[in-house]
């Protein structure tokens, strides 16, 4: 049976809204929030935040979490989940990479993700789900998915794809929710690859795998997911808070 681990990224820099792991809703860190929720997840071995900043790293200590300092340096999630993994003196087969920024994750969404590496060829899992609204499908802050008949990813983009040019297609477009889970291995070679051109184009890290001949599972949900990154997704939260107590 494989040892599954989650790992929370927590960035104190924010451009929108600086400090944003602290935030407090509904009485408690969003950090706190992300903890709680990735520990009710029972294929979980053990849950780890991973900072670069000693404020957060205190916070998490006073909720009772396990909380790694990381180096400042890193460009994304993903290196921090790398350098949390090579710290980790036990054996480790699987590493969940959990946002930071989305205080009501589902334990659901985690498990899913979690249960793509039943199947032993699987390499990267991550989750989709169906967009039913244009302006999402439009929307470059959506990134959007193609998969194949085996269910991974051919391409990830924040265009419309595939583009539709015959209007009577019938197309499923999706949209990429940005949880991942690694083999442990394969966490550490990728974080290793240097960036690529179509990564740099569309800034997204997941087309550098890609591109170096990874495979990535994405598994369907129809769970939405509500992220914190604007002052004004912190009152969408709380007023989402009063009615989902």
């Amino acid at each position: 049976m494989s040892t599954i681990i989650g790992i929370i990224p927590a960035r104190y820099a924010s451009t929108r809204l600086p400090g944003k792991p602290l935030v407090v809703i509904g009485g408690k860190t969003m950090i706190q929030r992300v903890y709680e929720q990735a520990k009710k997840v029972k294929e979980l071995e053990e849950v780890y935040v991973a900072t670069d900043d000693a404020r957060i790293a205190d916070a998490v200590k006073k909720f009772g979490g396990k909380v790694f300092l990381t180096s400042a340096d890193h460009q994304s999630g993903t290196d921090r989940c790398a350098e949390v993994l090579s710290k980790l003196d036990a054996q480790v087969d699987v590493v969940i990479n959990i946002q930071g920024d989305e205080p009501f994750i589902n334990p659901a969404q985690i498990a899913l993700v979690a249960s793509c590496f039943n199947d032993s060829s699987v390499q990267i899992a991550s989750l989709i789900k169906k967009l039913d609204k244009e302006n999402e499908v439009q929307n470059p802050n959506t990134v959007k998915a193609v998969i194949n008949s085996l269910g991974n990813a051919l391409y990830f983009s924040r265009s419309p794809i595939p583009y539709r040019r015959n209007p009577e297609a019938q197309i499923t477009y999706y949209k990429h929710i940005g949880i991942y889970g690694y083999l442990a291995q394969v966490l550490t070679e990728i974080t290793r690859l240097p960036q690529g051109a179509i990564e740099k184009a569309e800034s997204l890290e997941q087309l550098r795998w890609l591109e170096n001949g990874y495979a990535i599972r994405l598994k369907e949900t129809d769970m939405e997911t509500i992220s914190i990154d604007t002052p004004n997704d912190l009152i969408k939260a709380e007023a989402y808070l009063r009615v989902n107590k």
